[in-house]
This record gives C-alpha cells, sequence and structure tokens, in this order.
C-alpha cells in the first residue's frame, strides 16, 4: 500500500502477427473496479503496456482491484474494410498491508470506581486496543506513565488495578484522571507529555503501544483519557474550627475554645456576637452527617443552631431563656458544644468549650437643659451657615451607651436645615429655601438618641431676618397715544414686597439710556413722567408711530433690585409733508410696434407716516398734440410709489412716421389728501423710440456649389464655407446643420456618414473624421438654414438649403479571395494542355483602374512519396476574366 506515486506496477504484452500499421499496438485502460472517479485515475498505462500507479494506495478503504485493459493494433484494408483489431484482459491487483497507523482503544471513554481503603490489586477496569493496521495485527502493550499515581496496568491485558492506599480525603479530587497519551517516537527517544494541570498531582499520562515499530522506524502507539472515582467511607469524626465559611482552611489545626458575648437580657433566638466557629467532617455523603447539642453550666440559658449537620456548616450559640442572661448575676457564661457522628463508633465526638461575656445594657435618657431655644438667621444664607453651634443634651451613662447623637424632626426640615450628629450644631442645608416673604419662623424638634437608642428632645424656634433679595413689582402696563406736536405725561406705580419700613421697600425712578431717553424726564421719587417739548411722528422711525422709553424701578436696600419697564407711546400723523421724486429726471426707450407696452417706471416718496397722508397718485401732464402714453400708480411700501408708463394701446408708435425718435413728457406726482395743489411734484422724462428687427436672413446661392473631398482623411479642417444675407442693420447670423443624408450611388448607404462633417455657426464647413470610405459613401448631402440671433419679430430662419458633398475614391483596397470549396484536386498522370484544373475568383472594392484585378501563380512545388519536396516551374498557368465586378482565374 505503500508503493511510491508514478512506480511501474506491471508491465502487458501483447502480440499482433500483421505487419506495417496494423502490427503496432497500442495500450489503454478501460475500467478499474471498484469503479469511481477517484480509482479511474488512480492508474495509467504506458505505450509500452508498463501499468504506472497515479495515486496513493489505502489498504483500509481498498483491498483488491482489477485493471480491464485493452490492447489495438494501427489499422488495415480488411476485405475491402478499414478494420481496427483489439483484445481484452485483465489485471488483478491485490494491495498488501504495512504497518503505517497507530492503535485505536475501544469502547471510549473509559469509567472506573473503586472504594477508598480498598486491598491493593482490587480491579478497577479493563482498557482494549487494536492495531487499525488489520492486515499486520501486530501485538498491543499497555503502560501508565507516571509511577506517582496510586494505579498500575498489566501490560498485554489492559488491566488497571490498586496499586497503593487509596485515602478519599487525601486526594485532590474524588476523580483520579489517567490521561493515555497519543505519541511517536523513534526507537531510544525520549517521551514528551501535556500536563493539563499542575494542581492535580493524579493527572498523568499512559500509554498503548504495538511491539513492532511501524514502516518509519517509529513506534506506533496511542493514548485515551481513564476517569477513576473513588467513593468514601466513615472513617472521619467531625471537627471545629474559628473561621468563616467562606474561607476556611481544614488544612490546619481544629480548635476546642471560642470566646464570644451579647448584651444581658437579649431576645430569644439572638445569636452570640463575635463567633466564628465551623464544624467539618471530611467524608462524603451520609458518613458526613453530624448532630450537635449543648452541655455545661450555663447551657439552660442558650441552645446550639442548627442541630444536624452534613459535611461542613457554620455554628451559632444562641438565647433560649433571656432572664438567665443577667450582667448583674455573671459577667462571664460558658457552655459546651458536642459533635456526635452516629455513624461512626469508634471515634465519633469532638467537643468545643464557649466562653460568653455579657455586656451590660443602657438604663438613663438624654435630657437638654432648656425645653425651648430661640433662634435667628438671614434668609438666604449660604449653606454650611452656623445658626447656633452647639446645643446639647446630658447622658450619665458610661461608654458608648453615655453616647449621644443628635437629628432634626420633622424629616422635612431636613432639606433646609442640618444638625451635627455629634455636637447638636444648626446649620443651614439650603439656603435658596430659606425665604422670608414665604415663610418668617420655623418650628422644629431637636432629638438627642444615646448609644442605648433612648430619646430625649427640645423645642427650636427659628426666625428669619430679613434680606433685600426681592426686586420692585411694577403695576399695570403703560400704553399711551398722542396726536403729532403735542406734549404726553404719565405715572409709573410699583410695590415691593421687602420688610415694610426699611430701604428694601423704599423705591426710586429713572430713564434709562435710548433712543427717545432725552425727549423725557421723570421724578425720581413720584415717578411721575414728562416729555420735555411736543412729539414729531416723521421722527419715528416705526411704522406705526410708537417709541418705547425704558423706565427702572429701583430700591435702597443693599444690594440694590431693580426691576425695569417700557413706556409705549404712540403718535399720531398729520399731513405736513409734500412729494418728493426720486431722480430729477428719467430716460427710457422703447421699440416700435413692440408687443410689450411698459416703457418704464418713476417713483416718488412722503414722509408722512401714515398712509393715508403718505398716498401719492401719478399723472401726465397735458401739452400740444395726442399723447402716446399712459401712467399707473402703485404702492411699494410705506409713503413710497411708482409710477408705471406704458404706450397707449390706441395709439401704436411707428419708428418710420415719427420725425422725432423721441418723446419728452412730464410727470406729476400729487398727495391725494392734501388740501391744495401746492402739495405736488413734476419730474421730466424722455422716451426713445427704436427700430425692430423683422427680416428673414438669406444664404447666397453662390456658396451652395458642390464640394469634392477625397477618402480616408486624406483632407482636414476648412473644405468649405457658407455665406448668407440679412437686410435688417442690427443683425446677428449664423448656420445650422438640420439632417445629413448618405448615399452610395443611387441607394441609401444609412448613417454611415453622420459624423463626417460638421457645420460650425459661422458657416465653416470641416472634416470631422478620418474614416471617410468611398467604398461606403461616395455622396453627402446636408440640409442646413441660416438664423438671426436679433430677430424679435417674424421669421428668424432663411429657407432650407442643401449643400452636396462628393467623396473622391483612391486606390486603398486589396484585392480578396472568395472563399472555395475546391481545395484538394486530383489531376491524372497524363494530361492534355490547356485542361483547367480549378478556378479561384476575387473582388477589389476600390473603383475603375484602382478595382482592376489580374492573377499570376506564384509557385509550384511537387511533393514526392517519400516526403521530399522540391520546386516545379512552368507547369501552371492562370488565366483572368471577369463576372459581374468578380474576378475569376482560371487554372490550366
Amino acid at each position: 500500500q505503500n508503493q511510491t506515486l508514478h512506480s511501474i506496477i506491471y508491465t502487458v504484452f501483447a502480440n499482433d502477427s500483421d505487419t506495417g500499421n496494423a502490427s503496432r499496438v497500442s495500450y489503454s485502460i478501460e475500467e478499474v473496479i471498484p469503479d469511481s472517479v477517484e480509482n479511474r485515475q488512480l492508474f495509467y498505462i504506458l505505450p509500452n503496456g508498463s501499468v504506472v500507479l497515479n495515486g496513493s494506495l489505502d489498504y483500509a478503504k481498498n483491498t483488491f482491484y482489477q485493471i480491464k485493459i485493452c490492447a489495438k493494433d494501427g489499422g488495415g484494408w480488411l476485405h475491402n474494410n478499414w478494420t481496427i483489431q483489439q483484445s481484452l484482459t485483465y489485471l488483478s491487483l491485490t494491495i498488501e498491508d504495512v504497518p503505517n497507523l497507530d492503535p485505536r482503544f475501544l469502547n471510549e471513554p473509559y469509567s472506573g470506581s473503586v472504594p477508598e481503603n480498598c486491598a491493593l490489586g482490587t480491579i478497577v477496569l479493563i482498557v482494549t486496543a487494536m492495531d487499525r493496521d488489520t492486515g499486520v495485527n501486530d501485538e498491543i502493550f499497555y503502560s501508565i506513565t507516571n509511577s506517582s499515581v496510586p494505579f498500575a496496568i498489566n501490560a498485554t491485558t489492559g488491566t488497571i488495578t490498586v496499586s497503593e492506599p487509596l485515602d478519599r480525603e487525601q486526594l485532590p479530587s474524588e476523580e483520579v484522571l489517567l490521561k493515555v497519551m497519543v505519541s511517536r517516537r523513534q526507537q531510544g527517544e525520549p517521551h514528551t507529555f501535556l500536563s493539563l494541570g499542575p494542581s492535580n498531582p493524579l493527572f498523568r499520562p499512559a500509554q498503548a503501544r504495538e511491539k513492532n515499530l511501524d514502516i518509519h522506524g517509529k513506534v506506533a502507539e496511542t493514548g485515551t483519557l481513564v476517569t477513576v472515582t473513588v467513593t468514601d467511607i466513615n472513617d472521619n469524626k467531625p471537627q471545629f474550627y474559628n473561621c468563616l465559611l467562606s474561607s476556611c482552611n481544614f488544612s490546619t489545626s481544629a480548635q476546642n475554645n471560642f470566646t464570644g458575648n451579647i448584651i444581658e437580657h437579649s431576645s430569644s433566638r439572638l445569636p452570640v456576637s463575635n463567633l466564628s466557629i465551623v464544624a467539618h467532617d471530611p467524608d462524603k455523603g451520609i458518613n458526613s452527617s453530624y448532630k450537635l447539642s449543648l452541655q455545661g453550666p450555663n447551657a439552660e440559658a442558650f441552645t446550639v443552631s442548627p442541630t444536624v449537620i452534613v459535611g461542613t456548616g457554620e455554628v451559632q450559640i444562641l438565647v433560649y431563656e433571656p432572664s438567665l442572661v443577667d450582667y448583674e448575676i455573671s459577667h462571664v457564661m460558658v457552655v459546651q458544644i458536642i459533635a456526635n457522628d452516629t455513624g461512626n463508633p469508634t471515634d465519633c465526638c469532638s467537643t468545643a468549650t464557649v466562653t460568653i461575656d455579657l455586656i451590660d445594657s443602657n438604663d438613663h435618657i438624654p435630657e437638654f437643659p432648656q425645653s425651648l431655644y430661640n433662634l435667628s438667621v438671614m434668609e438666604g444664607s449660604p449653606n454650611g451657615t452656623v445658626i447656633s453651634p452647639n446645643i446639647t443634651a446630658y447622658d450619665p451613662d458610661s461608654g458608648i451607651l453615655g453616647l449621644i447623637t443628635y437629628q432634626l424632626l420633622p424629616e422635612s426640615l431636613r432639606n433646609i436645615f442640618a444638625v451635627n450628629a455629634t455636637t447638636g450644631a444648626l446649620l443651614v442645608q439650603n439656603g435658596n429655601l430659606l425665604d422670608r416673604e414665604t415663610r418668617s419662623v420655623y418650628y422644629a424638634n431637636l432629638q438627642a438618641r444615646d448609644g442605648g437608642n433612648l430619646v430625649g428632645t427640645t423645642v427650636l424656634e427659628i426666625n428669619l431676618l430679613d434680606y433685600n433679595d426681592n426686586a420692585p413689582i411694577v403695576i399695570g402696563s403703560y400704553f399711551i397715544s398722542v396726536e403729532e406736536g403735542k406734549n404726553v405725561s404719565t405715572k409709573i406705580q410699583a410695590i415691593d414686597n421687602d420688610e415694610p419700613g426699611n430701604p428694601n421697600s423704599v423705591l426710586g425712578f429713572k430713564i434709562l439710556p435710548g433712543l427717545f431717553s432725552n425727549n423725557f424726564t421723570i421724578n425720581e421719587d413720584t415717578g411721575e413722567m414728562h416729555s420735555k417739548e411736543p412729539l414729531d411722528r416723521e421722527a419715528v422711525e416705526d411704522e406705526q408711530g410708537r417709541l418705547v422709553v425704558t423706565v427702572e424701578v429701583y430700591d435702597h436696600g443693599e444690594p440694590q433690585q431693580s426691576t425695569t419697564v417700557n413706556v409705549t407711546i404712540t403718535v399720531g400723523d398729520l399731513n405736513d409733508n409734500v412729494p418728493v421724486f426720486l431722480n430729477q429726471s428719467y430716460e427710457f426707450s422703447v421699440f416700435e410696434d413692440s408687443p410689450e407696452p411698459s416703457v418704464g417706471d418713476v417713483e416718488a416718496m412722503d414722509a408722512d407716516r401714515t398712509e393715508i397722508n403718505s398716498r401719492i397718485s401719478f399723472l401726465l401732464e397735458r401739452g400740444i398734440g395726442p399723447s402716446n402714453f399712459l401712467i399707473s400708480s402703485s404702492r411699494v411700501g410705506p409713503g413710497n410709489y411708482r409710477g408705471h408708463l406704458s404706450v397707449d394701446p390706441d395709439m401704436p408708435l411707428d419708428y418710420d412716421t415719427l420725425q422725432q425718435k423721441f418723446f419728452s413728457l412730464v410727470v406729476v406726482a400729487e398727495n391725494t389728501a392734501a388740501d391744495n395743489t401746492g402739495d405736488q411734484a413734476k419730474v421730466s422724462v424722455v422716451v426713445h423710440i427704436l427700430d425692430v428687427n423683422d427680416e428673414s436672413p438669406t444664404i447666397l446661392t453662390d456658396s451652395l456649389q458642390d464640394v469634392t473631398v477625397t477618402e480616408n482623411g486624406t483632407q482636414q479642417g476648412l473644405i468649405h464655407t457658407l455665406k448668407a444675407f440679412d437686410p435688417d442693420t442690427n443683425h446677428s447670423l449664423v448656420f445650422e446643420m438640420l439632417t445629413v443624408a448618405c448615399f452610395k450611388g443611387d441607394s441609401s448607404a444609412g448613417n454611415v456618414c453622420w459624423d463626417w462633417f460638421v457645420l460650425a455657426r459661422n458657416g465653416s464647413v470641416l472634416v470631422n473624421s478620418s474614416d471617410i470610405d468611398y467604398e461606403v459613401c461616395d455622396t453627402v448631402l446636408i440640409t442646413l438654414r441660416a438664423e438671426d440671433l436679433y430677430t424679435e419679430k417674424g421669421n428668424r430662419y432663411s429657407q432650407n438649403e442643401t449643400l452636396r458633398i462628393l467623396i473622391i475614391d483612391v486606390n486603398d483596397n486589396t484585392p480578396i479571395f472568395q472563399a472555395i470549396s475546391e481545395t484538394f484536386v486530383v489531376v491524372p498522370e497524363v494530361s492534355p494542355v490547356d485542361l483547367q484544373v480549378a478556378t479561384v475568383k476575387a473582388t477589389d472594392a476600390d473603383s475603375g483602374l484602382g478595382g482592376t484585378i489580374t492573377f499570376s501563380i506564384v509557385g509550384v512545388v511537387l511533393l514526392e512519396e517519400n516526403g521530399v519536396s522540391r520546386p516545379f516551374g512552368n507547369l501552371f498557368r492562370v488565366v483572368t476574366t471577369i463576372d459581374q465586378n468578380v474576378y475569376i482565374g482560371s487554372i490550366q
């Protein structure tokens, strides 16, 4: 099975008695059994009949192959038929196994159990391995590679037995893992194993190996894991330890004496303090169950909890009879805890003595010297402000029982005030909540609690002192209307909520700097405000005529507080201003007979601030003769109006009939609310009349003559220029290509020539391609027109015209032979002269002499039977004829 790749397995030989090509034998593999894609590619055969291995063999997959081989001759004539003879044979191939695979364990995984303290040699379980090289089936040997485990294995049977005394409590775990490793080594090479846990000394590798080395000279071996569970027996008694259950180390020595304490007359079921007793039995399951009980001179006053423990548990001494736990009778009490393992009659019990110190109880209440304390603090005081440095109570008890802590009641006041729990000092907790205007006095209970939780109280009366923390409040709002040219007066009224009768609530008034502050005065004590002079509506920029004066109301406290109020005064408008044009004169232009009658706009302003007083109307001042124009009025904005000048549609303008090409007009702007005609303004307007472009352009006939261009890009750039005429004085002419038509003779050539030429807007005709080909298109027709970009009326385009471009042919094509079917011709040995042997045909796309074809024979070569070739001239000639543009060469 380990035969090398491309090695010869066997050589077959087939003999053919024929001669020549018919005696030449070739070989092929027709079939491989078992049949599969992989097996069909596993072998191949050489021309000499040698069968060659083309892959790798595996005894485990196939032990036998049958190869079907076919031998064929070169073929020959038999009874006037071409015949190939063949013969079949079968090559049977048996695969021999070699030792190249490691052994394998059966029925994995393995596990067993054995009781602790069992006899040496006790059988745990049997492991079994086999050689996967079934054709070799070498002998298997077993071993455990670490001698420190208390187990041994029989080298030939695989039986695992106890080899050392077993104590479950001394093992790191009740499960012992034996690791059977898989490894390969050459003879004499040391073993290397992987340890899965340094904390488990019984976790060691073992192995199974074959007796003989494999084909590579290495040991064939494998491994497996064996789990051995050591079961428990009741061979340990419970012990007591001084530790916490979560952190006990049972490898240290057990302890028999413990000390705790408890307050006298403690309630029933209350545990003794400062005891850390843990009971532990290292046995497992029911073997680790034991009972607890109390003995000793004071056992009647206490009880033990729990009374039954399995394995490990925390032990507590609880008060059973509170009346017996009396500090005045005895300062110290003693009990003994008995742990009894009823399942171990030989060594059942352990005893622990517990000494309990009694603690005296509290019997005095704290007392304050006063039943009421009168205190004061400034409103809004910073957090931490001391209201009273110490308000203390007295407690005659000693030690912790006489230690007093203070707290404030009710709890709702604790977010405002705080008390030092040790000194009794009263502080501000949140000064933001101290507002005299909201609440001026607080009542609280100060509670003193001693170490025994006894309580005494006193009453605190806390008065808030006034702080200037309120700004003045303005009463009402101030909106005043007055006619333009009048004075105005008003009085500001305000109050202050700070404590009456001190500077915090005394108010003053002043006008703050602003746009109109210099126009008014105010009495700083009474708040009376007056204008210094009559009011002018046009001096107020606000559209509604409103002006705002800001007044500050302030108190005389420290720090000073203030409030502002806006006094809004609306000034009525009088019609006391004349319209004014924005320009001194206006000048416009308009085209004759224009469909749009608009000429231009004039604008005027009136400084009055109300719409009725600032409204403007425009009109044309009449002169001598008819008027060709109209004017309309429209509002642009406050006091701003526009007069729109337009041509009268009933009086059209004709540039040709006008002697003067302009009109001089006078526009009047008048205030519609004015009482006399003096409240108006005038401005001069000049209107110029312009000519209109209304004639169509014409393309000149001389520029439409035929244009010739040679094919294949021999001409580039400009080839022709078009010209056009427009009688209008103001015109701008451009040319536009509309369509392109391609022709070959009288037939359409499709769109082959569409991109050969371009027409520039200035009339230049340019070559746009190097692919101009006479053979596909010989005539190009371009339909075009001229456009006047300045045309304003009428047709802007000329008539459509056609420019013809003729393509000139050049000799740019080689003759092309047509495909023929007679590629092999038989000529008899005796043939007459002029006998036609074959014909060839060719065409040329060029025209005229460039498309004329002449045939000639370049050479004749004679191929002899022995394979030698030699030239043979003057044997054939060719005669040229033509048929419908196809040239025919007759070989004779």
